[in-house]
């Protein structure tokens, strides 16, 4: 996408979130755009980022998206419920399967008068399954920002803990008011209420919190998409599992999930791109999406402090390659080779011979 192109997106994107009254998105759209424009708008970009700086801030960012309140515990008077952005600082990155999935979905959705001609309605129900960090309240995200509805939050595990007695009500009161709001609703940490009804180590009163969410499920109207999401899917009761019309195994991520992110994440600070995220890969692999950025951001702003060179810092990392196989790490020592390191450096960073590295190449 050209410059200008990017510049036009985001000030239409700009303009349709202002005129919501969306200040949270509107700011978040402002600092991607610095981002995306930094190489070819560099005062632009510096621009934005002071207006952000010297953007107040509100104490209570929630958006309103409908007349009636959040709706609030009867004796703490806390919200049950939060309203989240749906604007991502990046595009989401997911296997092809997952996308698929989500796309699916979506389509269904703007397609909803003909599959109600044909007597057919759109998914209205979504489980994601998979360990933290690997995307899976992202794509919740992702999904309400495609539909251009909000996107709500319950947080099953801290209503478990702050309101055991009153956990039924609490739930029918929320499922209830996200029924009419025409939204996305994100049930996180599922597995705190909807555990096997078998486990004898639970007490009545979580069993019965069961089949209450069963039932409010059975319930879920087509208008609005409900979304669960588990760490610990081996802790669902199994009528849970029926409940739900689309179910999605997150994982973390593969090499060139892994590289795509990198590019996201280092595109405008190194001019060495091509070359780290041949490397990268192997040395963050195992790790989910939310640990790689963290450690990328992490480098970016201590770069930034140092006022040192991205590249600099991301260079410590290849300490960590004496843990790969040594296949891992030739192909390192090749890759950096061929972005102009010399064939000394490659091994030493490396730790293969030169000898092995040039009978490497000759073959």
């Amino acid at each position: 996408m050209t410059q200008k192109n990017v510049l036009t997106e985001s000030l239409l994107q700009l303009a349709r979130i202002a005129l919501t009254g969306r200040e949270q998105d509107i700011q978040l759209v402002v600092h991607r755009t610095s981002k995306k424009i930094r190489e070819t708008y560099p005062d632009l970009s510096e621009d934005l980022v002071k207006l952000l700086q010297e953007a107040p801030t509100r104490s209570t960012p929630l958006r309103k998206h409908s007349d009636a309140p959040l709706p609030v515990d009867v004796d703490s008077r806390l919200h049950l419920l939060r309203i989240d952005s749906t604007e991502l600082e990046h595009d989401l990155i997911l296997s092809p399967k997952l996308k698929d999935a989500l796309n699916q979905a979506i389509l269904e959705r703007r397609n909803s008068k003909v599959l109600l001609n044909h007597g057919l309605h759109p998914t209205k129900s979504l489980l994601f399954t998979g360990p933290p960090g690997v995307g899976k309240t992202m794509a919740a995200k992702w999904l309400a920002n495609q539909l251009n509805k909000p996107l709500l939050i319950l947080d099953l595990a801290a209503v478990m803990s702050s309101y055991l007695g009153r956990t039924g009500n609490n739930i029918r009161f929320v499922l209830e008011y996200a029924k009419n709001a025409n939204c996305v609703l994100l049930l996180d940490e599922l597995d705190a209420i909807a555990k096997r009804r078998d486990d004898t180590s639970e007490i009545g009163e979580l069993k019965r919190l069961v089949t209450v969410l069963l039932q409010e499920i059975d319930d879920w109207p087509s208008s609005g998409i409900l979304i669960a999401a588990t760490n610990h899917p081996d802790l669902l009761d199994p009528a849970v599992w029926r409940r739900f019309e689309i179910i999605l195994k997150f994982e973390n991520p593969s090499s060139i999930q892994v590289a795509e992110l990198i590019t996201v994440l280092l595109t405008g600070y190194t001019s060495n791109i091509e070359q780290w995220i041949q490397i990268l890969p192997f040395l963050l692999e195992g790790q989910s999406f939310s640990e790689i950025e963290r450690q990328i951001q992490n480098i970016r702003k201590a770069a930034a402090i140092r006022n040192e060179p991205v590249d600099n810092l991301l260079a410590q990392m290849l300490n960590d390659v004496k843990k790969l196989t040594k296949e891992q790490k030739i192909r390192i020592a090749e890759t950096l080779i061929a972005n102009g390191v010399s064939q000394r450096q490659a091994s030493e960073l490396t730790g293969i011979a030169r000898d092995t590295l040039r009978k490497h190449r000759d073959n």
